[in-house]
């Protein structure tokens, strides 16, 4: 790695170097528990350092890609060139009367539970989504009749070049798995909630409903990264998969779940590449059925 030491010094002017891996396997960082390693993972610990960061890498002609957990991400197995910069440790929560200002790095779960603690209504939709506050508005993540769009009302993003902006809700353009911050490849560092005032006892039963689905219904104990595909429109993804008697199908140690069938799930030693040839095969089998195209909900990036 030395032809990134010039760079790394650079770099361990702006961040802690405790807070630097060189040749750091992505497997540790994803959610699938797959991928190759990454030239050099950081972790910086404030706004500052990140937009330092991204203006260094703008200087350095270094490629970067922010991650948070990791939960919706595929990493190919011959890793990723350039530089991953990691978003978790942005973790602080803030609340102001029917306000929660969030940052980045913050787990859903701890989301719903900072909205859960104050009586404030409207967040328990996310209270199982796996990943962070950061890739849920990139994603515009939704579940069960809820999604980011309808709770958010404004986030702090920075821009490529390294400058803040501040974005309302009509300017995140949040559609279906897409915002603005997908389009013009902003980073978001801080995102504001708007909620309402409600009953805890209601709030807590509603979240410990959907808990208790994704229990049942989700293959949770396996690796994975949520549900593989977009939903296409007029279909179920689950159902279509299921109708084609995909249900347990295997390749390698990538294995379309038994208890549903929108998950592929990690039996133990998938690779990236079992993964992405089981979702190449589903969609050809999809297509061939149903005359219906499938596309990947989850991010794929690195090389082979």
């Amino acid at each position: 790695m030395n032809r990134y030491k010039d760079f790394c010094n650079k770099l361990y002017k702006i961040v802690q170097s405790e807070n630097v891996a060189v040749d750091e396997p992505m497997k540790n960082h994803t959610s699938f528990k797959v991928g190759g390693p990454v030239d050099i993972l950081v972790t910086p610990e404030s706004y500052d350092e990140i937009v330092k960061v991204i203006k260094l890498c703008n200087e350095e002609n270094m490629t970067y890609y922010i991650i948070g957990r990791g939960s919706n991400l595929i990493v190919r197995d011959g890793g990723f060139r350039g530089m991953v910069i990691k978003l978790t440790k942005l973790d602080k929560i803030k609340v102001e009367d029917e306000r929660l200002i969030v940052q980045s790095g913050v787990d859903l779960c701890k989301v719903s539970e900072a909205a859960l603690e104050n009586s404030l209504k409207g967040f328990e939709f996310a209270c199982g989504i796996p990943g962070t506050v950061g890739g849920a508005v990139t994603m515009n993540a939704g579940a069960y009749n809820g999604e980011i769009s309808q709770v958010i009302e404004s986030a702090l993003v920075v821009d490529k070049n390294g400058k803040l902006i501040t974005l309302n809700k009509e300017e995140l353009e949040l559609g279906y798995r897409m915002s603005a911050i997908q389009k013009y490849g902003y980073t978001v560092l801080e995102v504001t909630f708007k909620l309402i005032k409600g009953e805890y006892s209601s709030i807590k039963e509603r979240i410990d409903d959907l808990t208790k689905k994704r229990e049942d219904k989700q293959p949770l104990e396996y690796p994975s990264a949520g549900s593989t595909f977009k939903r296409p429109e007029g279909h179920y993804t689950g159902k279509l998969i299921e109708e084609s008697k995909l249900k347990g199908f295997s390749i390698g140690g990538a294995q379309v779940s038994e208890k549903h069938a929108g998950f592929i799930i990690n039996k133990g030693d998938a690779t990236a590449k079992d993964i992405l040839d089981l979702i190449a095969y589903i969609q050809n089998t999809i297509k061939s059925n149903f005359d219906v195209e499938l596309h990947p909900e989850v991010r794929i990036i690195g090389e082979d």
